[in-house]
């Protein structure tokens, strides 16, 4: 996060974005070609994670400054890629398994995640400044530990994903623990994806109303999400995981788009690149932690 936003800061974020493709497509395809486990952790977990980080971050940046009047529902519109791949690849990615095992599917996303650095091209400085000068300050990393109200959200953010990624990882698998087939356990990750593609266009195009505020809308979609993971143990069977699944999904996909426009209405669009970088690095711990000591 903080060496994408850092780069792209001295770079542009084209070239950073295009580099980070490259890298991408770069480690799913030496990953295919692995003998050992450490040959993954170096190819899937280092160059595909760095290509990814690369890309995500100096796109994200270049969104906020591109679109200041309707930047939640920019944001929405970038960040609902994930969810739509997220659905797309699920049924997909079996599939290619079964027909040219591990090494050849992942090959085929080496080739998928090429298409990051077509994407990145496209990308652009703004015309013009979209938003009154902001006071002189060095931009980077270093300035943004020293300013408090970015530190308490990006806490914030550290620890709402402790929580965050629980059910996408463990939802499945409890929904077969409960007795579920697998197919429907398959039918309740689809649910929760799509609910939340969804939830991140429409949450973004509330927020960008003209009266709205993006923090106070950021807050009530965690809230909601809050209480649509706690609910989820309460469900018992497919008809009552179901609309537990699809709220959840729902409420946690329309908090993305407003977390990284909120970065902007906290620091300034200016800033925002390397502070989503900063702030991604710090939710990183949550994001690691929580998962695993869910069980």
């Amino acid at each position: 996060g903080p060496l994408a936003a850092a780069l792209s800061a001295r770079f542009g974020p084209r070239g950073v974005a295009m580099v980070g493709g490259a890298l991408a497509g770069a480690g799913l395809f030496l990953g295919a070609f692995a003998t050992r486990l450490e040959h993954l952790y170096l190819s899937l977990g280092g160059l595909t994670g760095l290509g990814w980080s690369l890309s995500f971050t100096p796109a994200l940046g270049a969104v906020s400054r591109w679109f200041p009047r309707r930047r939640a529902l920019a944001t929405g519109l970038a960040v609902s890629g994930a969810a739509v791949s997220g659905l797309a690849l699920t049924p997909l990615v079996p599939l290619a398994l079964d027909a040219y095992g591990w090494r050849g599917a992942l090959l085929l996303l080496a080739a998928v995640s090429l298409h990051l650095v077509a994407a990145a091209a496209l990308l652009r400085p703004p015309r013009a400044a979209p938003e009154p000068p902001e006071p002189p300050e060095p931009p980077g990393p270093l300035r943004l530990l020293r300013h408090g109200p970015f530190l308490r959200y990006a806490a914030a953010f550290a620890l709402l994903d402790a929580g965050y990624y629980v059910p996408l990882v463990h939802g499945a698998a409890r929904a077969l623990e409960l007795g579920l087939d697998a197919r429907r356990a398959a039918a309740l990750a689809a649910a929760m994806a799509a609910l939340d593609g969804g939830g991140r266009v429409g949450a973004g195009w509330l927020a960008a109303r003209p009266a709205a505020e993006p923090l106070r809308h950021l807050a009530a979609w965690a809230a909601l999400a809050g209480l649509a993971a706690w609910a989820l143990p309460l469900g018992r069977s497919f008809g009552a995981l179901l609309p537990l699944f699809a709220a959840y999904g729902a409420c946690a996909g329309a908090v993305a788009p407003l977390q990284f426009a909120g970065v902007a209405e906290v620091v300034g669009a200016g800033r925002a690149a390397p502070a989503i970088g900063l702030m991604q690095m710090f939710e990183s711990v949550g994001s690691l932690l929580g998962a695993p000591l869910a069980g």
